[in-house]
């Protein structure tokens, strides 16, 4: 992993997220990063608005802010109650530009949601505290859905190939040693998180490895810590 991936890692990681240069150089040692490489990775990442001079060190650009917000949602357990409602998401607004219609696409999939047909986007209603896009392109809803549910989260998401890569970067995590190598799975494994649909347990398979992502990646967060700290 670059010196500059592994820095905004380990950031991306830290709650708060905000750590002093001091500290940053530990945990690059721990990486096996170099200091002068690992002040280079800085100074590109703080010009880059990645990170943000503080007076404490460094912290999260807007931009990773915003991610880590996502990647924290994510972590989080994803078992709420469900009442057998959904939220659908009308697309209402055309003559969009195609950058605005990917970007549009973008913060629906971001907000958990999966299109049903084009410009119709739905999830279970069982997430109510989350953030959803404000624009005024979309109608939303709550509407019932009685028929077949788990069919219907099914068409939603590809459940199998999401569980398989999820069961694979865990087998990949306990099998790497190496520090840096496992910071790269750890990445990986969170960044696939950002990808759970988060469902109510009534829709997923029996077999669904969400859970045990979510606690190994935060027992790999208190390893990293307890390692440089």
């Amino acid at each position: 992993m670059p010196a500059r991936s592994a820095v905004l890692s380990v950031l991306l990681g830290a709650h708060p997220a905000r750590m002093s240069a001091a500290d940053l150089v530990r945990a690059g040692s721990y990486l096996g990063i170099a200091e002068t490489t690992l002040r280079v990775a800085l100074t590109r990442a703080v010009a880059s608005g990645d990170l943000i001079r503080t007076d404490g060190g460094y912290a999260l650009g807007d931009r990773l802010e915003e991610r880590q917000r996502r990647q924290d949602e994510s972590v989080q357990n994803a078992s709420e109650v469900w009442d057998g409602r959904w939220e659908q998401a009308v697309v209402v607004e055309a003559g969009r530009s195609a950058a605005d219609r990917a970007a549009l696409r973008a913060k629906l999939s971001q907000s958990h949601l999966a299109e049903l047909r084009e410009g119709v986007w739905m999830r279970p209603a069982n997430r109510g505290d989350r953030d959803l896009p404000d624009d005024r392109a979309v109608a939303r809803f709550v509407v019932e859905r009685a028929d077949d549910p788990v069919g219907l989260a099914a068409r939603l998401w590809d459940l199998g190939v999401w569980a398989s890569h999820g069961r694979a970067l865990l087998a990949e995590l306990a099998a790497t040693r190496e520090p840096a190598m496992r910071l790269s799975v750890a990445a990986d494994l969170v960044r696939h998180l950002l990808d759970d649909p988060l469902l109510p347990k009534q829709l997923l398979p029996t077999d669904w490895p969400g859970e045990q992502l979510r606690s190994t990646y935060a027992a790999y967060q208190d390893e990293l810590i307890t390692a440089w700290t």
